[in-house]
Order: C-alpha cells, then structure tokens, then sequence
C-alpha cells in the first residue's frame, strides 16, 4: 500500500494531470461524435483532433495570461474584450482548417452542407453569429472545467492549511495550559510537604494519575468525558487536601450520554475559581460544581465565591489560563458553544453549554 502511494505521489504531476484531462477531452469527442458525417476513421480523428487543439490554446491563454494579467487586475473589461478575441480567432481557425483542408480532402462528406449553405467563405461562415456563438462556447467549456478543478485544488490546499494552522495554534495553547496548571499543582504539594503532612504520598499519586493523563492520555483534539470527570475528581481531591475546611466544593454530575470533550478545557474553568475564589479568602469558600449531558448538549457550571478582599480591586482581569480556554473554544467549537460569565459583589459565574455532534 505504501509502495503505491509513493509510485502515485512520483507520477501524480502537474503535466500529467493537465494530459490525462486533455486525453479525455479528446475521447469524449471521439464517442460523443456522429459518424455519419465523416468518410472515415481518419477525418473523424483529424477534425476532433483540431477541435481539441483549439480549446487547449483557448483554455491556457486564458489560464495563464488573460485571467492573471488582467482579470486578478481588476480589468474586466479588457479581459472580457480579449477572451472574446481569443474565442473569435478560435473559431476562425476552426473555419479556415475546415475550408481548406478537410473540406477539399472529403468533399463527399460536406456535400449535404453546400446544398444547403451554399460554399460560403471563411469571413461569411464568421458573419453567422448563432454558428459563431456556439463555436465559442464549444472551445471555452474545457477552460470552464479547469477552472472548476483548479478552484477544488485551491480550496482543498487552503482547508490543508487551515488544519495545519488549527493544529499549531491547538498545540500552543495546550502548551501554555499545562505548565499552568502544574504550577498550581506543584504548588499545593509544596505547601503539604513544608508541613510535612501525611497526605504528601496521596498528593503525589494523584499527581501522578493526572500527569499520566496529560502527557499520554489527552492528545486528541477530542477525549471521552468521563475521563475528564476523573481528572476534576483527582484535582478537587488534591485541592481539598490542601485547603480543608478552608472550602466548601460540591461537584454534581448527570452524565446520561456519553460525548467526548476538548481535554482540558473544564478544568481551567476549576483551577480558576480556586485561584481566585479560594487562595485569597480569610473565611471559608464555597464552590458549586454542576456538569450534565443530553442528546444534544454539553452543560457545564461553576459558582465560586469572591473574597472579601478582591470586592475592593472591582471586576477581576480575564487570566491567561481563561484566555486560552475561550481560544480552543473558538478553534474547536465554532458557532458550536456559549459561553456566559457573570460577577456580582458575593460571586463568580460561568456557564458554557457545548452543542454535541
């Protein structure tokens, strides 16, 4: 499998993309032809074969020098004068091949049209606006499809390197995070360790079950939730280990479908509310936890407490952790979540609903 996709990639060129369609083209014309208006195999050939020739000139003279010198110029007009003056000197090339080669060589094939035409020379075959037309837009249709393939291509390239780009902003971001958040967690097992508390070994395996989860386990872009619920589950338990009867947290969960979620994104919302809701309080804290599921949404809510101190300092700044989280909101959500956040004197509020696919 490997092999062929290597000899595909070798031989899948521009040139030879651009001769197979011309190869069909030519064949198309081939079966799609009446036989009974050529003598032979050889004229039937010969006049598909300067039909064919024609268009390719029509197709990349406008490809490659009316459209870039002058359409992508913002001069229509010029363009649209020129292509009509490409598309004439097409079909008169077509007439004057026909008057003196094919004509005179298979004269018994052409007789029904004397009859009834007449034996009309190249400019009155011109003069005949509707023939003239038709003969156009026969030598413009190959460019029409080029065109199509060409716009397909670029479109395809483009969504290639927005995903790169998605990727690489996704990858930074979740850089950022978890430095942060091991900050904070390293921080919390410092402090117990200082103390020399007994719950350092519980702290520790926690840590570690949460580490094994970041650095193997939460590479997609997409991850069950259940298993972000057990990450929230190890760091509520490390923080209350840290903070004791210092908090009051309550985390509800009604998980009734299983979805998949963005890793990280919940706990940010968490590490948030302790940083700012708890850290700073000289009474005891309170934060309310909610997550629940349905067939059509994810709903996630968190209400944390202001201390006293911070009603002072007013509206609290976004902090870069909340930054990042509403980024791969942007990024892996769009038009796909909402995200509500209210601050009163006594609390602070987020809501975010997920739609699920």
């Amino acid at each position: 499998m490997h092999f062929l996709k290597e000899t595909y990639q070798r031989v899948d060129t521009p040139f030879l993309r651009h001769l197979l369609f011309w190869v069909v083209i030519f064949v198309f014309h081939i079966i799609t032809s009446n036989p009974t208006l050529y003598s032979s195999v050889g004229h039937l050939v010969g006049v598909m074969a300067i039909m064919t020739a024609l268009q390719m000139v029509v197709a990349y003279m406008t490809l490659n020098f009316l459209i870039p010198k002058f359409l992508d110029k913002k001069r229509p007009i010029v363009f649209g004068l020129l292509l009509t003056g490409l598309l004439v000197l097409a079909t008169t090339g077509y007439h004057t091949a026909k008057y003196y080669y094919f004509e005179p060589t298979y004269s018994q094939s052409y007789t029904w049209q004397f009859e009834k035409f007449g034996y009309l020379s190249v400019p009155e075959r011109l003069a005949d606006l509707s023939t003239t037309a038709s003969k156009s837009v026969f030598f413009f249709s190959p460019t029409v499809l080029l065109l199509l393939f060409q716009f397909y291509r670029n479109q395809q390239r483009l969504a290639k390197i927005n995903e790169q780009k998605r990727t690489a902003e996704l990858t930074a971001l979740k850089h950022q995070l978890n430095p942060h958040f091991l900050f904070n967690t390293l921080n919390n097992m410092y402090a117990l360790a200082v103390k020399k508390s007994d719950k350092t070994p519980e702290v520790i395996s926690k840590l570690s079950d949460m580490l094994d989860y970041m650095l193997y386990r939460c590479n997609e872009d997409y991850v069950p939730l259940a298993k972000e619920v057990a990450l929230i589950e190890n760091y509520l338990t490390l923080e209350k280990i840290r903070y004791g009867q210092r908090v009051d947290m309550a985390f509800n969960t009604s998980l009734t479908h299983e979805v998949k979620i963005a890793p990280l994104l919940l706990l940010t919302f968490i590490e948030n509310a302790f940083k700012h809701g708890v850290s700073q309080e000289i009474n005891q804290a309170t934060i309310d936890i909610t997550l629940k599921t349905d067939d059509q949404a994810i709903t996630f809510g968190i209400k944390n407490s202001i201390p006293i101190v911070a009603h002072r300092n007013g509206k609290a700044e976004p902090t870069i952790g909340l930054q990042n989280v509403k980024k791969q909101l942007e990024l892996l959500y769009p038009n796909a979540h909402h995200l509500r956040i209210d601050q009163s004197r006594e609390y602070y509020t987020v809501t975010l609903d997920i739609k699920t696919p």
